[in-house]
C-alpha cells in the first residue's frame, strides 16, 4: 500500500513528519493557501474558457482518443479545437480529434531520443507550433507551421543529458512563451543566473528574452529548479511550476519572477529565507509529477511514479489522489477548450508496465 505522509507546519518553518507504511490509503499532503503574488497584468478569463471551466468528471469512463503512441509527451490544442501530441521517441506529431483516428501531421527533424530526451513539449500560437527537442548536442526550441517547411530554431544551447532535460512549453496569459528546463544532471548550474538550465525561461515568440524579465536581457524568469515539467496558471494569472525532487520531496511552487526555488541547496520546504518554499510537496514515491493544468480552482498534476492524478485545491485544503493506479504512469494533463480534461499515459517509456493499447490519450468530459 502507498506510504502515509503527513505534513505539519511549525510556526518557524516546515517540520515534516513521515509516517511508516500502514494498511491505510495514502494520506494526501496538506496544501498551503495560495499566496497573493505579483504577476503580469492579465484580463479575466472569458466565460466558457478553459481557465473558467468547471471541474472535469473523473468518475466518468474516459473516452480513449488515441492508442499506440510511443511515449506521448507534449500536448497542445489548436485554434480549431483539435489537439497535437508529440511522440518522444520518433519526433512525430499527431493531430487528434474525439471520434477520429490519429493523423500524423509533421515529423520534427533532428530529434535524438534517449534517456529522458527526445521530442518533448509542444505549444501552439495561431498557426505556429513550438516544440522543445533534444538534438545531437543540446536541447533547443523550434517553431514551424504544419503546412510545411523546415523548423526555425529560436532558442538553443540548453544542456542535454540522459535525465533532467526539462521540456515543458506553455504560453502564459501575457502571451509570452514559458519554458521549463532541467539541470541535465549538473546541479550547480541551477543556481547560476547566467545559465539557462535549471530555470523557468520567459521568451518572446522569436525566442528572445521577454520584456519585463527580472534581469534585462536575460531569458531567466526564476531559478533554482531541478527539473520543471509542469507549467500552469489560474484565473487570477498566478503561475505554478511542478518539479521533480531527488530522493525525498516533489514540489508544487507558485512561480514569481526573480525568485530562487533552492535546488540543489534545498529540496522541499526548508524555511530558508534565501529560497521560496513550495506550497505543497509529496514524497517521491507518491508523485514524480509531470504535467499540470488548472480547471476552476483546482490544479491537476499528472504523476508518473505515483500513477495517479493529484487534484490540488488552490484555495487551501487537502490534495486528493484521483485515478490511483488506474491507467499507470501519467505524463501530461491539459484542459481542452471545451472544458474536458485530457491525459497522456507514459507506460512505454521504459519505467512502466505497458498495457494493451499503450500509450494512450484519454479524455474526461466536463461536468
Amino acid at each position: 500500500m502507498p506510504t502515509v505522509i503527513r505534513l505539519a507546519l511549525a510556526a518557524a518553518g516546515a517540520t515534516l513528519l513521515t509516517a511508516c507504511s500502514t494498511g491505510e490509503p495514502a494520506a494526501a499532503p496538506a496544501v498551503d493557501p495560495v499566496p497573493s503574488v505579483s504577476v503580469p497584468s492579465v484580463p479575466a478569463p472569458p466565460s466558457g474558457s478553459a481557465a473558467s471551466a468547471g471541474l472535469p468528471d473523473l468518475t466518468a469512463e474516459p473516452e480513449t482518443i488515441a492508442t499506440g503512441i510511443q511515449v506521448p509527451w507534449g500536448l497542445a490544442f489548436r485554434p480549431d479545437g483539435s489537439a497535437l501530441v508529440a511522440e518522444r521517441q520518433t519526433g512525430d506529431i499527431f493531430q487528434l480529434r474525439p471520434g477520429a483516428a490519429k493523423k500524423k501531421v509533421y515529423t520534427v527533424p533532428g530529434v535524438r531520443a534517449g534517456g529522458e530526451g527526445g521530442l518533448l513539449g509542444l505549444a501552439v500560437r495561431d498557426d505556429w507550433v513550438f516544440a522543445y527537442l533534444t538534438g545531437d548536442d543540446d536541447n533547443r526550441i523550434v517553431r514551424f507551421r504544419l503546412t510545411g517547411g523546415d523548423p526555425e530554431v529560436i532558442f538553443k544551447g540548453l544542456d542535454r543529458g540522459p535525465r533532467h532535460n526539462g521540456g515543458r512549453l506553455a504560453f502564459g496569459p501575457d502571451g509570452m512563451l514559458y519554458v521549463g528546463t532541467g539541470d541535465a544532471g549538473d546541479e550547480p548550474q541551477s543556481q547560476d543566473r547566467d545559465d539557462p538550465n535549471g530555470k523557468i525561461l520567459r521568451l518572446t515568440l522569436e525566442g528572445k528574452p521577454a520584456p519585463g524579465n527580472p534581469w534585462p536581457g536575460s531569458p531567466v524568469w526564476s531559478l533554482g529548479h531541478r527539473n520543471v515539467q509542469g507549467l500552469a496558471w489560474d484565473a487570477q494569472g498566478r503561475m505554478y511550476g511542478i518539479e521533480f525532487g531527488q530522493n525525498t520531496w516533489d514540489e508544487v511552487n507558485v512561480i514569481q519572477p526573480g525568485k530562487n526555488y533552492g535546488w540543489p541547496e534545498v529540496e522541499g520546504k526548508a524555511g530558508n529565507p534565501k529560497f521560496t518554499d513550495p506550497i505543497v510537496q509529496w514524497g517521491t514515491d507518491d508523485a514524480s509529477p509531470s504535467g499540470a493544468a488548472v480547471a476552476g480552482t483546482t490544479l491537476y498534476v499528472a504523476a508518473l511514479k505515483g500513477e495517479r492524478l493529484w487534484a490540488v485545491p488552490l484555495g487551501g485544503g487537502t490534495a486528493k489522489a484521483e485515478l490511483d493506479q488506474k491507467f499507470g504512469r501519467l505524463r501530461t494533463v491539459a484542459v481542452a477548450p471545451d472544458g474536458s480534461l485530457w491525459l497522456t499515459t507514459s507506460n512505454t517509456d521504459g519505467r512502466g508496465d505497458p498495457r494493451d493499447g499503450d500509450d494512450r490519450i484519454l479524455r474526461f468530459p466536463a461536468r
